[in-house]
């Protein structure tokens, strides 16, 4: 099996390019084929040259992964992860971390493989996350936060940064063809992992190997509500709230009269052709702006690509019982590095 190991500079704010070439060099010592991204797309363009079988480990945060991931879906190719990010929602999701980069190249080029789910929105994939709406803004807000702030932090200023412009479209949400809200709507979280923004649980009950996604819904909020919720909201104690629901499921279509701002982890969604959503894969960007769409549906695709992932205490996907989301939460036991 061949490996490839593709490294952004940029990422981090660029504590990537700082470690650049320790890390180029520990790769290649590992035997591994070892690049530099040289700019938006570029993460995309190896990974899709890396040949069937692959094992391909981004470097970098959550918009270096997704770059990655563009190239891989649909392929058989293996997806390593070094989490060296601002956010690292997708490492986070995978228990990987808190490493030091050494030990996290060393498993993304070693370690056994396991499948998890993979997200498709309007024929594009995403890994961890998509928000609608509300954090969709405050995503995109983040992204000329402060240098200094990184993770929560860094999401919880562009969350007031945008609190001020607050308005509140009519949304309708359907789940495997049933409607199942329609009304004002803050935002709409489709996780397949537990947790976006740099960490702030939105749906701790989500499990990216139980072949849903878990959906995360706030309808009518004032500002002054809004800024209440959000400790809640940092606990993981949200669902409980009147103003939020939640649901699983294997597709889901949104629809509603204004555009909403969307985003996935580490990028930001395209308008879809005035045809309405279509199949096919198209590329998931760090760089470049994003552009609100009316209309969308998602779904969970096949499993895959497979990743490189710890083993953890085994959580029944059907439990939704607020407290079983809250052990579901808990960080997975180090016990062993496994996959299935």
């Amino acid at each position: 099996m061949e490996k490839w190991v593709i490294v952004n500079p940029a990422a981090g704010r660029g504590k990537v390019g700082r470690l650049s070439g320790a890390i180029l060099k520990a790769a290649r010592q590992e035997g591994a084929k070892a690049f530099l991204t040289e700019g938006p797309g570029h993460a995309t363009e190896l990974a899709q040259r890396a040949p069937e079988g692959a094992r391909v480990v981004a470097v970098g945060g959550d918009g270096t992964v997704h770059e990655v991931l563009r190239g891989l879906a649909g392929t058989d190719k293996v997806l390593g992860v070094v989490p060296i990010g601002s956010g690292n929602d997708f490492a986070r999701m995978l228990g990987l971390l808190g490493l030091p980069w050494p030990k996290a190249l060393e498993l993304a080029l070693h370690a056994p493989e396991e499948a998890v789910d993979l997200g498709w929105v309007n024929g594009e994939p995403f890994g961890a996350s998509l928000g609608i709406g509300f954090d969709a803004l405050v995503a995109k807000k983040a992204l000329s936060a402060p240098p200094f702030l990184r993770g929560m932090p860094r999401y919880l200023y562009a969350l007031f940064a945008v609190l001020k412009d607050l308005r509140l479209p009519e949304g309708r949400v359907l789940v495997d063809g049933e409607e199942v809200y329609q009304g004002p709507l803050l935002l709409l979280a489709a996780m397949n992992g537990p947790m976006y923004g740099g960490g702030i649980p939105i749906a701790p009950m989500a499990d990216p190997r139980d072949g849903r996604l878990s959906v995360v819904l706030a309808g009518e909020f004032s500002r002054m509500g809004v800024v209440l919720i959000l400790p809640r909201l940092l606990l993981g104690r949200h669902l409980s709230h009147p103003g939020c629901g939640r649901t699983r499921g294997r597709r889901w279509r949104w629809s509603s009269p204004i555009p909403f701002p969307p985003t996935r982890t580490g990028s930001f969604c395209p308008r879809p052709p005035s045809t309405g959503p279509r199949s096919g894969l198209w590329g998931l960007g760090w760089w470049g702006g994003g552009r609100a769409f009316r209309r969308g549906r998602f779904r969970l695709g096949p499993r895959g690509p497979r990743g490189l992932l710890p083993g953890g205490e085994e959580v029944p996907g059907s439990v939704l019982e607020p407290g079983a989301a809250r052990r579901r939460c808990a960080r997975p036991r180090p016990r062993r590095r496994c996959g299935s």
